[in-house]
This record gives structure tokens, C-alpha cells and sequence, in this order.
């Protein structure tokens, strides 16, 4: 196909769109609030963690779906009222599918993009659900309604194509049989540009027939991601139709490509920030997606005027095909989908700035002229010269029988050209004849089965697979498995499925459901592990991740609408059963911390992941178990705020008992490669060898063992390239609070520490001491102990931090060739502090002292010590790890070995603050009065001397303050408490055993009550002795009042 010689249109730029969707029931349930708001075409998204932080996006479209609107008797989506701001499918296909179809018809190329994160409406927008048609199906039939309302001036012929690209892999979706993937090759030719070799073509005379092909397209797409564990979140899926207008009066044929794209989900296109992983983001899988950011910013470059800027169309399969979409012979549309949950702010606000540089993009757009037409023109041309030439010689009588039957042959040879291509049209539509009978009548079988029997059918993340596969339940005994040479088997493939894997019943009209040994069956969210009666619209999960909608018997289902109950459906339901959930639905829900809402959010997410990636683990005889942990669920931080809360995952080998610990996003990118690991393992084996390697894992599941790697079968990959391996690190197990008051006061303590880890299970005791001391590190006496903690503004400040046990380490417990280590960081230390390593012990003796001193104590570090605890990590060493080590400038340390904390006021000084820092001056001044002062208090003491010295019969010697004998009274009470403190410990620690029997239960009651028993005898001694010593000293008190009076 060739441009028509004439000359380009003038360049213009991608139209871009904007669509916002209702929420979905994931986010009503979690009470999600409205982060994004509408004015005409500018959308502004704001940031729900900063209400001042906003953000502001023009384009040529904005579609406000996410309010307003009602559903009508026939299942249409309107607006509440008329003239409301609800945009519906008829609105969005009026601006931007009406203006396709116009391109269309004029002969330029088309190019629809649909972007957006998964479940945010690109499905809905482009094919729709029930009655509310999306862009493609409405295109379809506004197109065949123009073409008939045309015939009498133009011949039309159209044809339909479908693929899906997954991992750089081509597959026809409309091939009769299932092709292996990777069959197709994108080939280039000068004339033709980039196209895919061996796609199918159907001819097509009317929008029903397009409409059973997107339906058996979508049916393949379904299959094929059942079996090859694809997602199609993590897949792209085009729909060409090829237009070719043939006007009989101007001779003029027109050719027009117009190309329909449903993008993979843009969330795997988020930055992981900070996270730092050793293998590549993505690889194949993003490689597309990824590429296609990049020629849509090397193009928003060149609109911009750089020069020498180098667009990588030719590093995907996706951009290769897409070339004349972006900056190239079409005239593109993109619609971008968002959500509006405060959930998703991420996503959208990544949706918002990727459409923005789309739409700088300029293509330059040409109607195009096919070379056919021509042809027939000059084999018209040629044969009426041909007659011509004939009739020449017969009135000349100059011709020979030779020469007569030479032109006669050419004549015969031009005038079959032409009929045969004229003819390839109706030709085309006799061949694709029988495939429409064919699939007609599959069905009308499928109609009329679901009259007769109950069945499941399918739910998939993306809505526009669900509802595709429907397996029946006929009257008897159904095995569901892998096995489908059984007559009576229901074939299912997918991750977890085994060869035998249930039993389904259909008699006296009930459908029972019995799990066979080894398998997973969920139903309702619950594991079920014995025979269950299906109801109608039960939700069944089989296996990791394949999910099923029970449609009972055809009395039973009546008008329900089981749309609600999609795939988030499935996987809230649970999450709620692992008790992961934010409680009914609502005003409840919506005061919810946004924080917690986000937690759930991923937690649901992550689960069907997880549960593919150890199957896909178990699969390949990795070895690896996966987890999903909540970080920070009830850890707190130096002030007693609660942390920020995230999903992570705990990665166990079960070989090695190695353990790492990965974010959300450094697991994502690792499911990637699983998978292309995985999917590497079913090429290599070849359909036969896959199904029986599925089998033969079943098997060894079901035994309770590991799947052997057999020669050819498991691909053996290095370590640095294994996905399912990291390095070991050391990891952190929790943490304890150890807080500072009593140094305020030069009070020493001494606590046993509660080591807690991030789900609140106790990891460890630790036995720690606080010991203020002097310069040289020996303990203050009781005479140092302050009453008021602003007498040590100014003064210098030394303690010690005492490590001295860690008790009960069950990280080493697990296994004996780990160990531990205590990190900290004081005040103002820029860096953590780490003890040495504990190998191989669970009650290791530490013994660790570090000596702090404050030379000048600020304001600033009194608070401190008032209001916040040291946080004490404990972090968890394996073999092969290294240990951790204090770095250098961790803390500014002294000549002597000690280490210094608010040394901001030490070195030069600081620049005076405005209300306390006086001038020499005023400092000469303060120290004349203070001079004069002390002399006065000399005065009164020796004035007070004679009559203190009668009542105390010592003579002159001074008599001991009031202040003093409390503040001895109370450190009495503080040092009895502490040892309260210990006995409430092991009151704490005290549990029977697992297995013990009723004489040691007895035994541990007895036991209990001794421990309560001196517990309460303790702490009443403790507070009778501060009572009588507080008594004594207020009696004193008063005593010495009367002499002052």
C-alpha cells in the first residue's frame, strides 16, 4: 500500500482523552475518597497525603464517568439528569470514535490507544459490557451502516484481525486452532512498513459477524491465559480492521488501517523508587510497554525542536507495529482511564503525566491509494489496445493465425487478472462461510446447554474475559482435573490444578463438590476440604488462581446480575476469611486511616500473586516459599507514633532456610521473571511434555513431595540470574523501646525489653541498663540524682547504655546456624550503632557498653530525654551473610573513646538566640549578682547557724535537705519497682508447654499462683515503703517550717 502520490496533509498532533470511572467494589468498601476533580478539559489530581499539594492536566477531551449517572430498565448507564455532566458511552464514541471513523472513510490510517492502569476502564471504554457498548463495536457498526448507506457509489470490502502480544510473543487470536506462541513473526517490508506474517484476515459483511469475532477472540485469549498462567493485565491486545473503498465512477480505490489498542496495564510502569534490586525491571514482559514510554518521550522531544533524537521503535514488537500511530502515516487517539480512589493516587497521577507527553506527539497523516486499482487500470488499458490493435489488422487482412492467437491469449490472460481480482472479495467470503456456520452453531450447543444444566463459568481480572468459558455439569460424576481423556472429565488447566483434582455430583438436582487429596478448593473465600453443596452464585476457587462463578440450575438463577461479583470480589472475600478487612462497608469504612485502606488494598492484591508464585516455585522445584507479611503493623517509633504500615513478603528457601524479605514492588518485578521463567519451561517442554510435566508435579504435590528436575524439563538458570534467589542480608525482626526519662533526673534503670516483631510476635527479651555516670565512667552516687532535669541545661551529660542479655532469640531457635545483633541510634547520630554479632546462641551474654556524653546539655536533648525512647533493632544474621558493622561517622566520637551526641553546641559557638543569648556585657552583669548573691547566702548561714546547730545535737554540722530525702526515697521506690517490672516479665513469659498433660497443667497453675503471689506481695511492699519514707519527709518538712517561723 502507497500513499497517493499527492501531497501530506499537514502534521498534527495525538488528540488525547481523559475518562474518570465510578469507583469500584474494592473502594467503596474501603471508603476511598475522590482525589480527582473536572473543569471542562482540565482535570487536577490531588495529593491525599498533602490536601495543599495539587496537580493540573489539560487535554482535548475530559470525561467525567465517576458520578451522576443511573442505570435504566435496560441496563444502560445515563445521566441522572439532562444536560448532567456524566459522560456515557454514546458521548465518548460522538467525540472520538465518530472522528475515526470519518479518517477512516477519507483514507487515512486510524489509531485508537486505550492507557490506564489495570481496572481502570480501558475494557469498558473500548468494547463495554452488556448493553453499554464501548468504542470498538459502535466503530463496527457505524461503519457497516455507512457502507450500506453507500452501495450504490462505492464497493466496500472490510477485514478483521486480532492478536494479543505478551512477553515480546505474537499470538492470532482468530486462528482455528490454538497456536503455540511465538509463531508469528513481525516482519518489514519497504513498501509495507512492519506487519505480522501468517495473521489471519476475515473478511466481514456485516457488525454481527465482527462481534462473534471479537467473542472468539476474547474466548482464545481466555484459554490461552489459563494455560500459559498470562495475565492479561500484563498483555496488549490489537484489533486491526482494514478498510477498502472502491469508487466505480472516479476509478479511485482508498485503503484505510484502523488500528484498535488495548493497552497493558500502565501500574507496570511505576518507578520503584529507592527499591534497588539486582535484576531488571520486567524484562520481556515490560519490555513493550516500556519502550513505548520511551518513543512516546523521544517524540515529544522532537515536537519540541531537539534534533538528533533517536525514537526506538524497533526494540519492541509493540512499537514496531504501532509505528504509523506514533509520528507516522495515521491519525492517532489516545484515551486514558483513571481511578479516582485515593488509593490509586500513584497510578493516575502516572497516567496524568504519560498522556501529557502523548499528546506533544505529530504524525503526519496521507490518504492512501492502493496499487490493485491501478492494476486493473492498466490491464484495461492494455487490453483495449489489444482490441484495438485486433480490429486494426482484420480490416488491414494483414494478420496471421500466429499472431491472431498470440493477442487472443494476451487478452484471455489480461481480462482472468482482472476477474480474479475483482472476484478475491466474494471469494474470501465463501472461504470464512463455513467458519461462521461452524461457529454459529457451537452457540446455539452453548445456548441451549445452559437451558438444561448448571455450569461455571469464568471470572478473570479483566472483566472483558469473564463470562467466556463455560464448563457444564451434566447428570452424574464429573472429575475436574488435567486429565481430559476421560469422557467424563471437566478439563481445567492452570496453576495448582492436579490431575485429579475434584469431583463434581449433578444428581437429584444437586451439584455437590468433593476436593480429592492434595488439592485447593476455596469456596466462598473458605478452604474446603470435604464434600460441599454448591448454591447458586457460590465462588470457587481452583488450584493457585483459577476462579469460578457456580450458575446453578436454570429455576434458581432468575433475574440475578452476577457482574458484582467479579474478580476483586473473589479475592476481598479472602482476604476477609484470613481476616484482612476494614469491617462493614461505609460511613465506618470511609473514616478509615487512608493508610490502613491502602494496606488491605495491596494485601488483596498481592494475594493471588503469592499464591501463583508458589505454585510456580513448586512447579520448577525452586524451593522458594512466599509470604505475605504486614510491616510495621504494630511498631512505633522513637515518639510512640505508629509507623507507616506496608505489605512485604517473606521469601523462605525450604532447602537452605534462608529467609529475605521483599517490598511490594521488588516482588512484582520478581513475578515477572518467574513467569518468563516459567513460560521458558512450557516452550522447552511443547504441549505433550507440558501437560504431562503438569502432571507428574501434581503427583509429587499430592505425595507431599518436591517435583524432580528432570533433563530438558526445568530450565537451570545461574544464581544471578534465578529470580526465585537473592543474597542473603541480614533482616530485621523487630524492635524494643527503652525510654530515656530517668536520665533527666541521673536515675539509673535497668529493664527487660520486649523485643517485638512487625506482627507483634515476641522475638527476644532483652536485658538492658541506663547508668548516668561520670567523665570517666564510673556511677553517680545518690547525692547526683536531680529533682528538677532543667539544672542540666548547660551541663555536662555522661551515661552509659548496658547491653547486657538477649533472651529467647526464636530466630536461632529456628536454627541453630543463625544469629543476631542490637542496632540503636542515639539523638542526634546520623548513622546506627551495632553491637557485636551472637552466633549460634539463644540466650547469647552480650555485655556491651557504650559510653555517650553530652559536653553542653541543650534544651533540645532534655526534651528528648523527657519524651522519647531509644529504639533498640534487632536484626537477624544468616550463614553467609556479613555482619553488621558500625560505619565510620556513625557518631562523632572523643579522644577517649566516647562517644559525643549534641555536639551541635560544642566547637564554635552557635549564633545567639534572640531571647537567651546574652552579650558579654549582660554576662559580666549576671555574674556580679550571682557574686552577690552567694554572699547573701553565706550571710543567712552562718545567721541560721547557732539555733540548727541546738536542735540537731552535732553542732555546726549542716542538716540533710528535704529534696534530697525524697529524691533518695524515691530512687528506694524506682529500684523496687524495677524488680516488679522483672517479676511482671516473667509472669509474661510463663505459658504451659504445647503438649503438656493435666498433671502439668496443674503443675503450671501452682506455679502461676506463686509467681502472682509474690508479684503482689512485691509491688504492695514497694508502695508502703514510698509511703512511710514520702510521710517522714513531709513530717520534716513541717518540723523545719516551725523553726523558720
Amino acid at each position: 500500500m502507497k500513499p497517493r502520490g499527492s501531497e501530506p496533509s499537514s502534521r498534527d498532533c495525538v488528540r488525547v482523552a481523559v475518562r474518570v470511572r465510578p469507583f469500584n467494589k474494592r473502594e467503596r468498601d474501603a471508603g476511598s475518597r475522590c482525589v480527582v476533580s473536572m473543569v471542562t478539559n482540565s482535570i487536577t489530581i490531588q495529593d491525599p497525603r498533602d490536601p495543599q499539594s495539587r496537580r493540573s492536566f489539560s487535554f482535548d477531551h475530559a470525561y467525567w464517568s465517576h458520578s451522576g449517572f443511573t442505570r435504566d430498565p435496560r441496563g444502560l448507564f445515563r445521566a441522572e439528569e439532562e444536560g448532567g455532566r456524566y459522560a456515557d458511552q454514546d458521548s465518548v464514541f460522538q467525540d472520538l470514535g465518530e472522528g475515526i471513523l470519518l479518517n477512516a472513510l477519507q483514507g487515512y490510517n486510524a489509531t485508537l490507544l486505550a492507557y490506564g492502569q489495570t481496572g481502570s476502564g480501558k475494557s469498558y471504554s473500548m468494547v463495554g459490557y452488556g448493553p453499554n457498548k464501548g468504542l470498538v463495536p459502535k466503530l463496527c457498526e457505524r461503519l457497516f451502516q455507512t457502507i450500506r448507506q453507500n452501495q450504490d457509489t462505492r464497493q466496500c470490502q472490510v477485514f478483521f484481525s486480532m492478536l494479543e502480544i505478551y512477553n515480546e510473543q505474537v499470538v492470532d487470536l482468530l486462528s482455528p486452532g490454538l497456536r503455540a506462541p511465538g509463531v508469528l513473526r513481525v516482519r518489514e517490508e519497504q513498501s509495507r512498513g512492519f506487519y505480522v506474517e501468517g495473521l489471519r484476515s476475515v473478511p466481514c459483511d456485516c457488525a454481527a459477524q465482527v462481534e462473534q469475532l471479537m467473542e472468539r477472540g476474547t474466548r482464545t485469549r481466555t484459554t490461552a491465559a489459563t494455560h500459559t498462567n498470562a495475565s492479561s493485565s500484563r498483555s496488549h491486545m490489537l484489533i486491526m480492521v482494514q478498510l477498502k473503498q472502491i469508487f466505480t465512477k472516479e476509478s479511485v480505490t482508498k485503503h484505510s488501517n484502523i488500528n484498535l489498542v488495548d493497552l497493558a496495564g500502565s501500574e507496570r510502569q511505576r518507578s520503584t523508587g529507592s527499591e534497588a534490586d539486582r535484576l531488571k525491571e520486567g524484562t520481556a514482559i515490560n519490555l513493550s510497554l516500556t519502550t513505548l514510554g520511551n518513543v512516546i518521550s523521544a517524540l515529544a522531544d522532537v515536537a519540541l525542536g531537539r534534533k538528533a533524537v533517536h525514537v526506538p521503535y524497533r526494540d519492541s514488537v509493540l512499537t514496531k507495529l504501532l509505528q504509523p500511530a506514533l509520528g507516522g502515516n495515521s491519525r492517532t487517539v489516545m484515551i486514558a482511564t483513571l481511578s479516582p480512589a485515593d488509593l490509586c493516587y500513584e497510578e493516575s497521577l502516572s497516567t496524568l503525566r504519560y498522556a501529557e507527553r502523548a499528546k506533544r506527539i505529530q504524525n503526519r497523516a496521507v490518504v492512501n491509494e492502493s496499487p490493485t486499482e491501478r492494476l486493473v487500470k492498466e490491464l484495461k488499458a492494455e487490453n483495449a489496445r489489444l482490441v484495438q490493435r485486433l480490429s486494426r489488422l482484420d480490416q488491414e487482412g494483414r494478420r496471421t493465425s500466429d499472431e491472431t492467437k498470440e493477442l487472443r491469449q494476451l487478452l484471455t490472460h489480461n481480462e482472468l487478472q482482472i476477474r480474479a481480482i475483482q472476484t478475491l472479495w466474494e471469494q474470501h467470503l465463501q472461504e470464512a462461510l463455513k467458519d461462521w456456520e461452524q461457529q454459529y452453531a457451537n452457540i446455539t450447543q452453548e445456548r441451549r446447554m445452559m437451558q438444561m444444566f448448571p455450569y461455571l463459568v469464568n471470572v478473570n481480572e479483566d472483566a472483558q474475559l469473564s463470562g467466556v468459558v463455560k464448563l457444564f455439569i451434566q447428570d452424574g460424576d464429573w472429575d475436574v482435573g488435567l486429565r481430559d481423556s476421560d469422557p467424563r472429565s471437566i478439563c481445567i488447566r492452570g496453576l495448582g490444578i492436579q490431575e485429579h483434582h475434584a469431583v463434581l455430583r449433578n444428581e437429584r438436582r444437586r451439584v455437590t463438590l468433593t476436593p480429592l487429596p492434595g488439592s485447593k478448593v476455596v469456596v466462598n473465600g473458605h478452604t474446603v476440604c470435604e464434600s460441599t453443596e454448591l448454591q447458586h452464585l457460590d465462588r470457587l476457587i481452583l488450584g493457585s488462581n483459577c476462579t469460578y462463578l457456580f450458575m446453578g440450575f436454570p429455576c434458581e438463577r432468575g433475574s440475578d446480575d452476577w457482574t458484582r461479583l467479579d474478580y476483586d470480589f473473589f479475592q476481598s472475600e479472602v482476604a476477609s476469611a484470613a481476616g484482612i478487612h476494614l469491617g462493614e462497608s461505609g460511613a465506618g469504612a470511609a473514616r478509615a486511616d487512608p493508610g490502613l485502606r491502602a494496606l488491605v488494598h495491596d494485601y488483596t492484591r498481592l494475594m493471588p500473586l503469592v499464591a501463583e508464585a508458589n505454585q510456580m516455585s513448586a512447579e520448577l522445584d525452586k524451593g522458594a516459599e512466599f509470604r505475605l507479611e504486614i510491616k510495621n503493623l504494630v511498631l512505633s517509633d522513637c515518639k510512640g507514633h505508629d509507623l507507616t504500615k506496608e505489605i512485604v513478603v517473606r521469601v523462605t528457601s525450604t532447602r537452605s532456610q534462608q529467609v529475605w524479605i521483599w517490598s511490594k514492588p521488588k516482588f512484582v518485578n520478581r513475578k515477572f521473571l518467574m513467569e518468563e521463567v516459567y513460560q521458558q519451561h512450557l516452550d522447552q517442554a511443547g504441549p505433550a511434555q507440558v501437560t504431562e510435566a503438569l502432571l507428574v508435579a501434581a503427583r509429587s504435590e499430592r505425595r507431599g513431595l518436591t517435583c524432580q528436575r528432570e533433563e530438558g524439563r526445568v530450565p537451570t538458570l545461574p544464581r544471578e540470574r534465578d529470580p526465585f534467589w537473592d543474597p542473603v542480608e541480614p533482616l530485621p525482626l523487630g524492635t524494643a523501646h527503652l525510654w530515656l526519662q530517668t536520665l533527666a533526673f541521673r536515675i539509673p534503670l535497668e529493664e527487660q525489653l520486649e523485643v517485638l516483631g512487625s506482627e507483634g510476635s515476641e522475638e527476644a527479651v532483652l536485658q538492658v541498663q541506663l547508668v548516668p555516670c561520670t567523665p570517666a565512667g564510673l556511677p553517680l552516687s545518690e547525692d547526683d540524682i536531680l529533682m528538677d532535669p532543667s539544672e542540666l541545661l548547660g551541663r555536662r551529660l555522661d551515661f552509659q547504655l548496658v547491653l547486657d542479655q538477649c533472651c529467647g532469640l526464636s530466630w536461632v531457635r529456628e536454627n541453630r546456624t543463625r544469629g543476631a545483633q542490637i542496632g540503636f541510634r542515639m539523638f542526634d547520630c546520623p548513622r546506627a550503632l551495632f553491637s557485636p554479632a551472637m552466633w549460634h546462641n539463644v540466650n547469647p551474654q552480650l555485655g556491651h557498653r557504650v559510653h555517650f556524653t553530652a559536653p553542653r546539655t541543650s534544651q533540645r536533648l532534655l526534651d528528648f530525654l523527657q519524651s522519647s525512647a531509644l529504639v533498640l533493632e534487632l536484626w537477624g544474621l544468616q550463614d553467609g551473610c556479613s555482619e553488621l558493622a558500625t560505619p565510620p561517622g556513625a557518631a562523632r566520637m572523643g579522644t577517649d573513646g566516647v562517644f559525643v551526641i549534641d555536639h551541635e553546641d560544642v566547637g564554635s559557638p552557635a549564633p545567639p538566640h534572640p531571647d537567651c543569648g546574652p552579650t558579654a556585657a549582660e554576662l559580666r552583669a549576671l555574674r556580679d549578682v550571682n557574686q552577690s548573691l552567694l554572699k547573701e547566702n553565706q550571710s543567712l548561714r552562718e545567721q541560721l547557724g547557732p539555733r540548727t546547730g541546738g536542735a540537731g545535737g552535732r553542732g555546726g554540722a549542716p542538716r540533710p535537705s528535704c529534696d534530697g530525702e525524697l529524691a533518695r526515697s524515691l530512687k528506694v521506690f524506682y529500684r523496687s519497682m524495677t524488680a516488679v517490672r522483672g517479676q511482671l516479665q516473667r509472669l509474661r513469659r510463663h505459658k504451659p508447654g504445647e503438649d503438656s498433660d493435666l498433671p502439668g497443667l496443674r503443675l503450671f497453675v501452682d506455679e502461676q499462683s506463686r509467681l502472682l503471689t509474690d508479684f503482689a506481695e512485691q509491688l504492695d511492699g514497694s508502695v508502703s515503703a514510698l509511703k512511710r519514707d514520702v510521710a517522714a519527709v513531709v513530717r520534716r518538712k513541717r518540723e523545719r517550717s516551725g523553726l523558720w517561723t
